[in-house]
């Protein structure tokens, strides 16, 4: 009788969390897929260097259905018709997916996975604001609306993304930098004066699971939420029905390793913030200090080493503020880490 083959085993892999320096798509793409080659997971890269429409907030924005927003002096605004601001947000991403399909066309082995970054629908309703100059998180119906806006849009963004690169699994990174202020009641009104109300619990969790649902139905391999250590409802982007949690590691409690550690165990992916990049002039750490420092608590906890298969490692934050060569430093810095990991996977 022919024996089943058996499945490889998951390796630890890199990949950044997608702002990149600079101002030059094709450089950025190059680098990226270079240094993030087979098994590691490149990404559509964002340049935040190239103004008005490239960051991330004015990015996701220009994928929403049925919603136009523009520029004001406090920042993006939900408005009636698009605009300029709109239009150059949507030529950014239009050329960097371009770009994506040119350099991975000329690629020999092309990457077999691609990631995507999106602002989630909680962190987006805080950054946009309505048409008296409040944030739209101050309105139920706004942060609906903005959630079925962002939930009808990522089916055409990943189509777009899926075509530029054929045959490559997607993955999709849903960016909630806002959660803790946005569950705390800590964001401020636009006077400055006020807080806004704490959005209740059970509908964060609604929202990200209608956009969850959305980007599986269009494809998506795997979905992660992205979030800050500090304050981060890991049961609600579990409960949503995300693959995994992106988090920095460097200041996570005791209950929270015990919470990864469980969904670990259930089958979910762990996108550890493993290399702190709030200073781009500090020197890297030594790869043996921060394998120890993942290594430490999951040992502690009693994972079995065979289980760091589930860990994608990451900066703690995004790259946009360092130089490219610096950027690329942290790339390769990632990838001896991911492999000090696996080392450790394989006994």
């Amino acid at each position: 009788m022919p024996l089943t083959p058996q499945p490889e085993p998951q390796q630890v892999t890199a990949t950044a969390l997608g702002p990149w320096p600079g101002e030059d798509p094709v450089e950025a793409t190059k680098t990226v897929r270079g240094e993030l080659g087979s098994p590691h997971l490149p990404f559509l890269v964002e340049l935040p260097d190239r103004g008005v429409g490239s960051d991330a907030l004015g990015r996701t924005a220009s994928l929403l259905v049925d919603m136009a927003v523009d520029v004001q002096p406090y920042g993006w605004r939900i408005v009636d018709r698009p605009g300029r601001d709109l239009l150059r947000a949507k030529s950014a991403l239009s050329t960097d997916i371009n770009v994506l399909a040119d350099v991975a066309g000329g690629e020999e082995q092309p990457a077999a996975d691609i990631k995507v970054q999106l602002r989630g629908p909680l962190s987006l309703a805080a950054g946009l604001h309505l048409h008296n100059g409040e944030r739209a998180l101050i309105d139920y119906g706004a942060r609906r609306d903005i959630a079925a806006s962002l939930a009808a849009g990522v089916g055409d963004y990943l189509a777009r993304v899926a075509t530029a690169v054929p045959g490559a699994r997607l993955l999709v990174q849903i960016d909630e930098p806002d959660i803790g202020a946005v569950l705390g009641g800590t964001i401020p009104t636009s006077s400055g004066y006020r807080t806004l109300r704490s959005v209740p619990g059970q509908e964060v969790t609604e929202s990200w699971r209608l956009v969850i649902d959305a980007v599986r139905a269009a494809g998506a391999a795997e979905t992660v939420v992205a979030v800050a250590e500090v304050e981060a409802p890991f049961e609600r982007i579990l409960a949503a029905g995300a693959d995994g949690i992106a988090v920095p590691l460097k200041a996570l409690t005791s209950r929270q390793w015990e919470q990864l550690a469980g969904a670990i165990e259930d089958g979910k992916r762990l996108w550890a913030g493993v290399l702190p990049s709030d200073d781009a002039t500090a020197r890297l750490p030594r790869v043996q200090d921060v394998v120890e420092n993942l290594w430490r608590p999951w040992r502690q906890l009693g994972l079995p080493a065979s289980t760091l298969g589930s860990v994608r490692v990451t900066p703690s934050e995004g790259l946009a503020g360092y130089t490219p060569s610096s950027a690329t430093a942290v790339l390769t810095r990632l990838t001896q880490v991911a492999d000090g990991l696996n080392q450790l996977a394989l006994g």
